[in-house]
């Protein structure tokens, strides 16, 4: 189970899935977080993305997102993992 495909699929599924399911959640009419605004919908969407890089980390690097690419490469850990180095 170490196919880095597997994981980036794994993580980008959780993140597709909770987030339009928070999005669902807000706009659909009789559900129970009708019209909750934007921070139900932010909140969720942040929540969606750190389950899918905690999901793929171990398995690919959690690259399911750019912006988790470029916050990993910022402190330095993209780049040392695609390389295939570890920090010591």
């Amino acid at each position: 189970m170490n196919n880095p495909f597997i994981g980036e699929l794994i993580g980008t599924m959780l993140l597709i899935i909770f987030g339009d399911g928070v999005v669902a959640n807000v706009l659909l009419n009789k559900t129970k977080g009708q019209n909750s605004g934007w921070i139900v919908i932010a909140t969720g969407w942040a929540m969606a993305v750190a389950v899918g890089v905690y999901a793929s980390w171990p398995i690919s690097g959690a690259h399911i997102n750019p912006a988790v690419t470029i916050g990993l490469a910022v402190i330095g850990i993209a780049i040392l993992r695609i390389w295939g180095r570890r920090r010591k």
